[in-house]
């Protein structure tokens, strides 16, 4: 017995942080590691990049650490690969991030170019995510196909956001000035060194990659690597004879070396290429920890192409306004709950980001606040979601921090006695003040017991809310360059 014993204390030591198996060595680089780990009390494969913290102070890289944690955090989306937890301990840092099973994107494209209907599918994934990416004011600026990852359904996943910039960092010329990404996809005007549209530079980028996929080779390469700059500043590229006269149509302005005249992400999403098969994918977030897909909705109006309404939010799929009946008991507060919640004794604070909360008081049913909630919901345009006795309302724009988000949960102090605490889960938090205000409040507190719900319409007041190398041949094997700055 004490053997078992001693034996579970070992392996338990063994555990990177007390619960992560450690796998596999998957790739290393000048600063991090990446392996392969499993979560024990989940059995959840996951991949932990282990960065060393000596070498990143050496190197002043701290800020640009921040910055990739910062931006996986705002990005939460089907097609880039998800933080789930970052820690520390007094020499390394750990990024705990989704283990992605089949590998980079390269892998597939160096054993030659892809069939159309394939191409277009990772293309289209790739615009999505990454038009989903500069709403929220965040852009990649080194998008090639090894920071393009294939999980085991064959889904694309972006990756490596260690060279992304934030809206925030633009100077006051409204452009980016730092001179990063990967020799052959970097964007003329990064060359030229005189400031650059960073979204309009993640396009060029995405038209390299499609070019890549469809090709087999990129569009601009030379052994010297001034001369290749020389072909990205010119533009100097030729389309293979079995590229169609759309494709040819939509490279040409995806790899236009005009940034004013560039085609932008929701003109290439109304694209008659791009819409061929398109699918525009609803997902939602549970938990702030796990993105879930809906079902995927053919898109074949030019309205919905361009549609950037992706869900962000933290419970159930979306579900129609109706109320859903059977909805659970609320759970009950003892004296503990309610001490708790006394400004001097809430530590939520502590472990919470943007913990905008608020408590309302009520002598009505649960039916009767769900019902209100709804109707409120109705009125100012929101989506409801329902788990349990939590009510979920996601506003329809969506701006730099998503749309707004806000979750209501209730609870039962005594059998007459419901306290509703309403949290901002998302979004601006201006437009939550006033939501919550002179919308949510009032709807609240004039309800009564027994009372329907049923008062006048609601309205909602405005607010603000290296890389490949061609050899011998047009359709040649590729090798590797070194990644990072150009």
């Amino acid at each position: 017995m004490m053997a078992e014993k001693e034996k579970e204390k070992e392996k338990k030591h063994a555990l990177l942080l007390g619960r992560y198996e450690m796998g596999k060595l998957l790739g290393q680089g000048t600063f991090a590691k990446v392996y392969h780990a499993r979560n024990v009390k989940t059995d959840e494969d996951v991949a932990i990049k282990i960065i060393d913290k000596e070498k990143i102070l050496k190197g002043g890289l701290i800020a640009h650490i921040k910055r990739e944690v910062s931006n996986l955090r705002r990005v939460r989306h089907p097609n880039i690969v998800q933080l789930f937890e970052v820690m520390a301990t007094k020499a390394k840092i750990y990024f705990v991030m989704e283990y992605v099973k089949g590998g980079e994107l390269f892998n597939k494209v160096a054993k030659g170019r892809l069939k159309e209907e394939v191409a277009r599918k990772y293309f289209q994934q790739l615009v999505s995510a990454v038009g989903f990416c500069h709403v929220r004011g965040v852009f990649h600026r080194d998008l090639k196909p090894e920071n393009l990852l294939l999980d085991e359904n064959g889904d694309l996943k972006i990756t490596d956001f260690g060279l992304s910039a934030v809206s925030d960092q633009i100077r006051q010329d409204g452009l980016f000035h730092t001179f990063c990404g990967t020799p052959a996809y970097v964007a003329p005007e990064v060359l030229a060194r005189k400031g650059y549209d960073a979204a309009k530079v993640d396009v060029w980028s995405c038209g390299v990659i499609l070019f890549v996929l469809m090709a087999g080779y990129l569009p601009f390469q030379d052994p010297n690597v001034m001369v290749m700059y020389r072909k990205i500043y010119r533009g100097q590229f030729r389309c293979p004879r079995w590229f169609s006269p759309e494709l040819v149509k939509l490279l040409r302005r995806l790899l236009d070396t005009n940034p004013d005249t560039r085609i932008t992400i929701p003109e290439i999403m109304e694209n008659r290429w791009f819409r061929k098969g398109f699918k525009h994918l609803k997902f939602y977030v549970e938990d702030d920890h796990q993105v879930c897909s809906l079902d995927d909705v053919e898109s074949d109006d030019p309205g919905s192409a361009s549609d950037q309404s992706m869900s962000e939010s933290d419970n159930e799929p979306m579900t129609p306004r109706a109320k859903v009946p059977g909805m659970p008991r609320p759970a009950s507060m003892n004296a503990f709950d309610l001490i708790s919640y006394s400004p001097g004794f809430n530590l939520s604070g502590l472990f919470e980001e943007g913990g905008e909360r608020s408590r309302l008081v009520s002598h009505a049913p649960l039916s009767t606040i769900v019902a209100r909630l709804e109707k409120m919901a109705k009125d100012v345009d929101f989506t409801v979601r329902k788990k349990d006795c939590t009510v979920t309302l996601e506003g329809p724009a969506s701006g730099t921090k998503g749309p707004l988000t806000i979750a209501a949960e209730i609870f039962e102090l005594t059998p007459t006695l419901v306290m509703v605490e309403v949290k901002k889960k998302g979004g601006d938090k201006g437009a939550y003040d006033q939501l919550l205000n002179h919308i949510l409040k009032p709807a609240i507190e004039s309800l009564k017991a027994g009372d329907p719900g049923e008062e006048g319409s609601l309205k909602r007041e405005d607010s603000d809310e290296g890389s490949l190398r061609r050899e011998d041949s047009e359709e040649g094997s590729f090798k590797r360059e070194d990644s990072g700055s150009a």
